[in-house]
C-alpha cells in the first residue's frame, strides 16, 4: 500500500499536520510493508497557478523553453505521487470557510485535462481512480452538516472530478472555543482516527 499525506496548513505544526501525521502513521502501522511519502505544502509551498504556468502547460512539449519545462516538471512530480497512491491522506484546516490557498495550489497542479481527467461524449471523467482519500478537517468553529461548511461539497467535487470518490472526513471542530473545546475536539478526532484505522 502506497499512502500520500498531504500537509496544507499554513503553519507547520498545525492541528491538521498532526493530525493527518498521526492518521498517515495509524495506516501505515495497520499495513505491514506500506509505503508513506509526504508532501509537505508548508515548508516546500508549490507555486500558485498564473499565466505563465497556464502558457507552459498548453504549450507542446517539444516547444517549451527551459523555464516552461522545469514549471510543468512541478506539477508533473505531484501527479505522479497521487498517481502512486492508493490511499490518499489530507491536512485540511479551515481558513475564512475554505480550504488554505496551499492546498488550492496542489488541486489546481494535480487537476490536468488528459492526464488526471478528461472529457468524453458522456461529460467528464476523472482518472485518478480506485484511491481512499481521508481528509483532516481542523475548524476553530462548528460547520460540520452545516449550510456554511464549504469544504466538504468543494472537495467531494474536485475530488471526485478527479475520479477519487472514495472520501471519508475526520472533524476537529471547535478548536478555537477555548481550551475545554479544543481538547475535545482533537480527542473526538482521535477517536475517528482509531475508528478508521482499526
Amino acid at each position: 500500500m502506497n499512502i500520500l499525506q498531504v500537509n496544507s496548513s499554513a503553519r507547520q505544526n498545525g492541528h491538521s499536520t498532526k493530525l493527518a501525521h498521526e492518521l498517515a502513521q495509524a495506516l501505515v502501522a495497520a499495513q505491514p510493508g506500506a509505503q508513506l511519502k509526504v508532501r509537505d505544502l508548508t515548508t516546500q509551498p508549490h507555486p500558485a497557478l498564473d499565466e505563465a504556468t497556464l502558457g507552459a502547460l498548453f504549450t507542446p512539449v517539444d516547444q517549451r523553453t527551459p523555464e516552461q519545462a522545469a514549471r510543468v516538471a512541478l506539477d508533473d512530480a505531484l501527479i505522479a505521487e497521487v498517481q502512486a497512491a492508493d490511499v490518499v491522506v489530507l491536512g485540511v484546516p479551515m481558513y475564512n470557510f475554505g480550504v488554505s490557498s496551499q492546498l488550492k495550489n496542489w488541486i489546481d497542479a494535480i487537476a490536468r485535462a488528459k492526464v488526471t481527467f478528461q472529457y468524453t461524449a458522456n461529460g467528464p471523467e476523472g482518472l485518478l481512480k480506485n484511491k481512499k482519500v481521508i481528509a483532516v478537517l481542523t475548524r476553530g468553529g462548528l460547520y460540520r452538516d452545516q449550510p456554511h461548511d464549504t469544504q466538504v461539497p468543494y472537495l467531494r467535487n474536485v475530488l471526485g472530478f478527479l475520479g477519487m470518490t472514495d472520501v471519508q472526513f475526520v472533524y476537529a471542530e471547535g478548536i478555537a472555543m477555548g481550551p475545554e473545546a479544543e481538547a475535545a475536539a482533537l480527542a473526538s478526532a482521535r477517536e475517528q482516527i482509531a475508528e478508521l484505522t482499526a
